[in-house]
């Protein structure tokens, strides 16, 4: 059995610990991948002493020569596409379809962020003084911690990592503990393309004892992570209490709203791939189905009778459309969430267990589930459940569907399946997301446009698109004199010296 290390300063490293962790396949738990570190806080202390040495070097590289260093590794992930695709599947369950669209996205991420060398933009202003110069630019901010989930392993580590040290930052990277083969190729990548050893740190482990010490540790300046919503509140409440530059993307209940006028069939694909695709473990999976009146019977009948001939299966098998959960510990937290919406009153529709056909028996296979009836507050419309369980609603307009729809406490993304432009307007404006589809399932951001959302969704940061670059750098404010005066601002001149 392989056995993985960890990558601090410049060098593949066994753990201060001496422990390691089995990597399966979630398809085929007899498949075990290799063994990887279960690392503590003495690994963390290296890693970022290690970074803190790299930044000093990488931040004075010009921006435009480390995008250039990211653009090769974009070249990399596009030679080694479908071998980075298969491996993502083998670890964590989805289709290779999808995971070649998860490298496609690192793919865009990091020539996008390759040209951002080139647009870190500041600003250029007139002072309200004679022969003096105002101006703003970005600089780089010190040691990042980047800690990823495992539902996306190679492009939410790209959204986070690219920008960061195309900033000139440093990076101490933790992905999860479902996904570390991933995060080590992704690795491999960035040292190949040119980023300098000690500029990345890849730290294996848990997050107790990881993740903890790399929010905790005084040498890191700035963390981002992605996770759950209660997670992210103890991460949140320690970086508060140390001051440190936080970025938190966590959890999402998502609505599809499903209109009377709206165009059926291109609605009933959009639930599919938006509830069942990555077998529901997205932030942005759509959890929720709010259809109108009208159309409400016709499209559940439609949609329970597609969603029976979905074939679940191993992701690297052709043919299949779902594939595992990530762990045990999801399935059973899914299987919570079925009891709940039962004892609740809600009617279970179809699936509600685990998968029980023959060659999924390994496999952390949970079947499809719809249910009806179900009325806002109950716990499997207002919970993320994060697995292929969808709650369906029904709405006599499109007013109730906006409260509906905004009446959670996440804040990520909704749809809106219609024909009228003045309710697609509307709902641009009036549903409560960081991001609204017309006429699209709610998964689907592009690399360069802002991805997050409100509530308790995030924090306020972004990732993805221009935004992103502001989160990894600081505003500096430079004033150059050449007067040769004294000039005292707006106690002397708030309008200018006439001649």
């Amino acid at each position: 059995m392989k056995l993985f290390k960890n990558f601090i300063a410049g060098a593949w490293v066994e753990p201060t610990t001496g422990d390691y962790f089995d990597n399966v396949n979630p398809a085929d738990t007899s498949d075990v991948i290799g063994r990887f570190p279960l690392s503590s806080r003495a690994d963390v202390d290296q890693a970022v002493a290690s970074a803190q040495r790299g930044f000093e070097r990488w931040r004075r590289t010009p921006a435009p020569a480390r995008g250039d260093v990211i653009r090769k590794a974009g070249d990399i992930l596009v030679r080694r596409k479908d071998e980075i695709a298969d491996l993502m599947t083998r670890e964590m369950g989805k289709p290779l379809t999808e995971t070649r669209g998860d490298v496609q996205e690192g793919i865009d991420t990091a020539y996008y962020a390759a040209t951002e060398g080139r647009r870190l933009f500041g600003h250029t202003v007139p002072s309200e003084l004679r022969d003096k110069w105002a101006m703003s630019f970005r600089r780089p901010i010190g040691v990042a911690g980047i800690i990823t989930p495992f539902n996306f392993p190679l492009a939410i580590p790209t959204w986070k990592i690219f920008p960061a040290l195309l900033c000139g930052n440093a990076v101490v990277f933790k992905p999860a503990e479902d996904v570390p083969h991933t995060g080590t190729v992704f690795v491999e990548v960035l040292l190949e393309a040119g980023v300098p050893a000690d500029v990345i740190q890849l730290v294996h482990g848990t997050g107790e004892a990881v993740g903890a010490a790399i929010v905790e540790h005084p040498g890191v300046s700035l963390v981002s992570f992605t996770g759950s919503t209660e997670t992210g509140r103890s991460v949140g409440e320690t970086c508060g209490r140390l001051h440190k530059r936080l970025s938190l993307e966590m959890g999402g209940k998502n609505a599809m709203i499903v209109l009377d006028d709206a165009d059926p069939d291109l609605a009933l694909e959009g639930v599919l791939w938006g509830a069942f695709g990555t077998t529901g473990q997205r932030c942005t999976a759509t959890s929720r189905l709010i259809l109108q009146s009208g159309i409400h019977d016709d499209f559940l009948s439609r949609l329970v009778k597609r969603a029976r001939a979905l074939k679940l299966g191993d992701g690297r098998r052709e043919g299949t459309d779902v594939g595992p959960l990530v762990n045990e510990a999801s399935v059973k937290k899914v299987e919570r969430y079925v009891d709940i919406g039962v004892a609740d009153g809600a009617d279970l529709l179809m699936g509600g267990r685990r998968a029980a056909a023959r060659g999924l028996e390994k496999g952390y296979f949970f079947e499809p589930t719809i249910f009806a009836r179900v009325e806002q507050g109950m716990r499997i419309e207002q919970e993320e459940i994060f697995g292929p369980v969808l709650s369906v609603l029904r709405v006599e307009s499109p007013d109730e569907a906006f409260r509906i729809n905004n009446g959670v406490k996440y804040g990520l993304s909704s749809s809106l399946y219609t024909r009228d432009v003045s309710v697609a307007f509307r709902a641009l404006s009036e549903l409560d997301n960081g991001i609204t589809y017309i006429n699209a399932p709610t998964i689907g951001a592009e690399a360069h446009l802002p991805f997050g959302g409100v509530k308790q969704t995030g924090n306020g940061h972004r990732e993805g698109g221009w935004e992103v670059y502001e989160f990894y750098s600081e505003t500096k404010v430079g004033y150059v004199d050449f007067s040769g005066t004294l000039q005292r601002a707006q106690i002397d001149n708030y309008l200018g010296t006439p001649d």
